[in-house]
């Protein structure tokens, strides 16, 4: 029997009670943590945002520096992206035409390959990027892959210098596709795997893209320098705004529920009043 006064509001159970405070504060342990997620994240982005605008910087500076000369073989096992790569070098020594190894490519002028021309220098094996040559016919029907039998260096040959700037390996596949020293087949410019390929012993752990005009390109080749891509996407002021924007909705959010239960409490009020 319902000994409630007639006409009055039934007031919810203890175990109804405690269920509704118990979601009220999980939603708002979930959007405290959701809130600092996407804060951290945004703040995280912002960082990113000054490393890569420093990084861009630092290597429009070096592109434009004067040529200094290469790392010697001391400071080979010093050599980092931070604090070498992109740096306009020079390099002297002989150039093994026979050991250069082609690496497919694709650039503005089209398909073609890298021609990847060991060096010759007074502290061993520096690899030298001569530019770039288009795909013809017949490109992958050339014979037995070159390799040397003998220690390459020193060579004999005419002694040239090359400028240009300090690139460092990529081991890694392009597209999907690894290189394939057995079959000659190079994708990426991976210098381990080329010096090992070629017979060439120990070599520097990096190669120089040569500029323009320093091909020293044979008779009947067609090569052409300068082609380094420099770009360094640069999208984390947007993924930046996305990730405070996020935050601002979850704020957002839980203060329009919280609105909505003071709103509904104070109806709830007026009733009982009533």
């Amino acid at each position: 029997m319902n000994d409630a006064p007639f006409g009055a509001k039934a007031t919810p159970h203890g175990n109804e009670a405690a269920r509704f405070n118990g979601a009220r504060i999980a939603l708002a342990a979930a959007a405290a943590f959701f809130f600092c997620v996407f804060v951290s994240l945004g703040t995280w982005q912002v960082k990113r945002l000054q490393w890569k605008e420093d990084l861009i910087a630092r290597v429009e500076a070096r592109v434009h520096a004067e040529p200094v000369a290469a790392p010697r073989a001391a400071e080979w096992p010093q050599v980092t992206a931070a604090s070498h790569e992109y740096r306009r070098v020079r390099v002297s020594g002989t150039l093994l035409y026979g050991l250069t190894t082609r690496v497919q490519t694709t650039t503005a002028l089209g398909i073609g390959f890298w021609l990847m021309t060991p060096m010759c220098t007074e502290d061993g094996i520096v690899l030298v990027n001569r530019g770039f040559v288009a795909q013809q016919a017949g490109d992958y029907e050339r014979g037995t892959a070159p390799k040397a039998t003998a220690p390459v260096c020193p060579a004999a040959g005419p002694r040239v210098e090359v400028t240009g700037l300090l690139r460092l390996a990529e081991p890694k596949g392009r597209i999907l596709r690894d290189n394939d020293p057995a079959r000659d087949r190079w994708y990426t410019r991976d210098i381990a795997a080329i010096a090992q390929a070629r017979g060439l012993g120990p070599v520097a752990p990096y190669f120089v893209d040569a500029e323009k005009g320093q091909e020293h390109a044979q008779a009947g080749e067609q090569v052409t320098a300068g082609l380094t891509v420099i770009a360094f996407p640069n999208n984390h002021l947007a993924y930046a705004g996305t990730w405070f924007a996020l935050a601002a909705m979850v704020a957002g959010g839980y203060y329009l529920v919280l609105r909505y239960e003071r709103t509904r409490k104070a109806r709830g009020m007026d009733d009982r009043e009533d």
